[in-house]
This record gives C-alpha cells, sequence and structure tokens, in this order.
C-alpha cells in the first residue's frame, strides 16, 4: 500500500475511523509543537523536586563496547517508592490492554491498568498491533485501577491500516524507538517525520517491510544478534545500585534516563539499551575522550535542576515537567512527591 492509498483509507473508512478532516485536525492537536502556557493546566516554573532529585546525583564507572559508552548515574532513592510494573510485566500478567478507539483515530489509543500496580508508559514505547504499529509520544503513569485512559501516539508502520484491527489489542514486546526517533516524538514534530526517521532507520539496517513496519528492524536476525551482544557487555548488575544512565554514541550524546529507584531502572535498561544498540550497527570505531564525556554530562546532570520549563498534567496521574538544557529536550515526570523517570535526548 503507497502512503497515499493509505492516507485514503483513513479518510474514507467511517466505520472504523473519523473523516480525513477531523482525524487529522485532531493529529495537528496532538501531535503539534509544545503545547501553549496559555493551554488549561500548564504553568512556567522551575522544578523543585527535579532540582533536589539530581541534585544527589553522582555520575559513576564509564563502561564501553564497540561505538557505544554508558556512563552509571547513581543518586538518592525515593524514601518509599511507588511500586510500578512495566508494560511488558503488565500485559503478561493480562493487567493491562491497549486498544484502538471506538472510532478508530491515527493519534489515539484507549489503555487500561486492571492491576493493582502503577504501570509506566516511556515515550518511545512501541505498540504492535491494532489497525498499526504506534509508538507512545510521552510519560504516562496509570494508577491501580484506572480505568479506560487515552493514550496519545504516532503511526511507525505508515502502509497498513487492518480494517479488522479494532478487534484486536496492542502488545508490548519491549521494542523501543532509537534515540533520534525517539527525539523526534518527544519533540513533538510532525507524522511526516515521524515515518521519514523510520524510513531512515529501515534504509541504514536494509531491513525493508512491505507495511514500512519499525518493528522490521528489531525482527533482523543480524540486528538481534548486535543487540544481543550489548546486552551481555552492558548488564545493569554490573552497576548496583546504579538509577539511570547517560549513553553516548562515540562522542555524540544520545540520552539520559534517570529513574526513581535502581529496581524500575534494571528492569527498563534492556529495552532502552536495545535500543541505543542500533545507533552503533556497523558503525566505525572512534577514539573518544573519557574525561570530556564525562564532563558533559556532570554539566547536563547540574543545569537540568536549575531549568525552568513547563509544568502540566498529562493522561496519568502526576505532572509532566518539559524543559530544554544545552539545546537538548528533557521531560521529567513527578508524581507524588518523586521523580519517576526523567529523560533528556
Amino acid at each position: 500500500m503507497t502512503k497515499r492509498e493509505f492516507l485514503s483509507v483513513v479518510g474514507t473508512a467511517a466505520a472504523t475511523t473519523m473523516a480525513p478532516r477531523a482525524a487529522w485536525a485532531q493529529a495537528g492537536r496532538i501531535l503539534g509543537g509544545p503545547r501553549g502556557l496559555d493551554e488549561p493546566g500548564v504553568t512556567a516554573s522551575r522544578s523543585a523536586e527535579l532540582a533536589k532529585f539530581v541534585s544527589a546525583v553522582r555520575v559513576g564507572a564509564r563502561k564501553s563496547h564497540g561505538g557505544l559508552h554508558v556512563f552509571w548515574l547513581h543518586g538518592a532513592t525515593a524514601t518509599a517508592p511507588i511500586a510500578i510494573a512495566t508494560p511488558e510485566e503488565a500485559r503478561e500478567r493480562g493487567e493491562l490492554t491497549i486498544t484502538e478507539r471506538e472510532r478508530a483515530s491515527v493519534p489515539s489509543l484507549v489503555v487500561e491498568n486492571l492491576g493493582k500496580r502503577h504501570v509506566l508508559l516511556l515515550a518511545g514505547e512501541i505498540l504492535l498491533g491494532g489497525k498499526q504499529n504506534r509508538v507512545v509520544t510521552e510519560d504516562i503513569l496509570l494508577p491501580p485501577l484506572s480505568g479506560p485512559v487515552d493514550l496519545q501516539v504516532y503511526c511507525v508502520e505508515q502502509g497498513r491500516w487492518n480494517p479488522e484491527g479494532s478487534r484486536a489489542g496492542f502488545s508490548a514486546r519491549g521494542t523501543f524507538a532509537a534515540p533520534q526517533l525517539r527525539s523526534k516524538v518527544i519533540e513533538r514534530q510532525s507524522q511526516g517525520e515521524v515515518w521519514a526517521e523510520v524510513d531512515k532507520y529501515a534504509q541504514h539496517f536494509a531491513a525493508p517491510s512491505p507495511t514500512q513496519s519499525y518493528q522490521a528492524i528489531y525482527d533482523k536476525a543480524e540486528v538481534k544478534a548486535h543487540q544481543a551482544e550489548a546486552e551481555a557487555a552492558f548488564d545493569q548488575r554490573t552497576a548496583p545500585g546504579a538509577l539511570g544512565a547517560a549513553v553516548f554514541t562515540s562522542s555524540s550524546f544520545a540520552a539520559l534516563d534517570l529513574f526513581q529507584d535502581a529496581g524500575l531502572f534494571a528492569r527498563e535498561w534492556p529495552k532502552l539499551l536495545r535500543a541505543h544498540a542500533l545507533d552503533t550497527y556497523q558503525q566505525p570505531l572512534k577514539d573518544t575522550d573519557e574525561h570530556g564525556l564525562r564532563a558533559q554530562v556532570e554539566a547536563l546532570v547540574r543545569r537540568a535542576g536549575s531549568v525552568e520549563g513547563t509544568l502540566r498534567r498529562n493522561a496519568g496521574i502526576g505532572r509532566l515537567f518539559e524543559f530544554r538544557v544545552d539545546r537538548k529536550r528533557g521531560s521529567a515526570l513527578i508524581a507524588e512527591g518523586q521523580v519517576v523517570h526523567t529523560a533528556v535526548l
């Protein structure tokens, strides 16, 4: 199916989706640029919770393998961290459902936590199934027994719009957006730019797909082997107590992720690492300056605690603090006085 045919299906299948003008108007509202300060619940400020959290962060040992360099981040664990499940854990127990809306719409799904623990969906989670595969646009913390919640997404499979997809839910199999794709998502770029980034990765990996699916990259045998090698090299258990990691591809900063407690980071790290490993696939090795990279991380952490940003509610509980530091985009999900997760890309 061509891109034009796909958009035609989205616009004309009235039984399963909105009228084209309404559907893509909604897409513009959900997936457009950063929200303005005139929107309800959005305020400009510094985050006292983030400032306190990062003030205790210490940049630990560096671990390198191939062109990937990881600095483990240590800090103060929350006194009483919120009990949180990953989407994979919740799905395995039958406690998380993700489905198309009754009138299917590209940028919006319905998620429900049926369990008694919170569930954290990270910006960059790839959801497989439904009418087409999607990627989560921002961190969402679902409370126990949440009821149906709107979930904002982008499409990462532009050549499929399955008429029967509304009957099937979505699975979370640990596929995650590679850093440059994740950056597009967090920046709320247009759907076209997200598709272009998916195409770029697919071409690099020689992973063509009849539906132009990002998942085809993860399904390639050589990529799986490369990711497995990275997982063996960067086993988080070699850095006990770490709350997160700052990652470089050669000498280029890729991302920083920090979590409220070491246990949550340990369970989230493998899928984050697999996504990072994509950017070193068949790439030449380059010399790096460990002192210079470490200084970058230390400066980034220090500045993140003092920047102003916007604080707003989203579909889950808590608030999302969004900011910029050193021309990078950052976000921190804050709930019950804790920084559940913060990321800088």
